[in-house]
């Protein structure tokens, strides 16, 4: 019996989602929010978190860069419009 993978509830502009309980990427976060963020990779974002980890609660995320998710944890992406 495949074992299914835990997901934790994630909150990214407001609204929830599953994600599989593990890391999240930078293009993940952004693509939850902007689903064709892929086919603009001129628009670039700008991604904060709270609610995360003991050692790292709150933070920013970069391009190309990850983070532990956590129950509860709180993503906001606003597009910076740099290109």
């Amino acid at each position: 019996m495949e074992e299914k993978k835990k997901v934790v509830p994630i909150i990214v502009e407001g609204a929830l989602h599953e994600w599989p309980k593990g890391e999240i990427t930078y293009s993940e976060v952004v693509t939850l929010e902007v689903p064709d963020y892929a086919q603009h990779p001129e628009i670039t974002y700008s991604v904060k978190y709270v609610r995360g980890h003991g050692s790292k609660p709150e933070g920013t995320l970069s391009s190309g860069s990850s983070v532990k998710v956590k129950e509860g944890m709180i993503f906001s992406v606003s597009e910076t419009g740099q290109s």
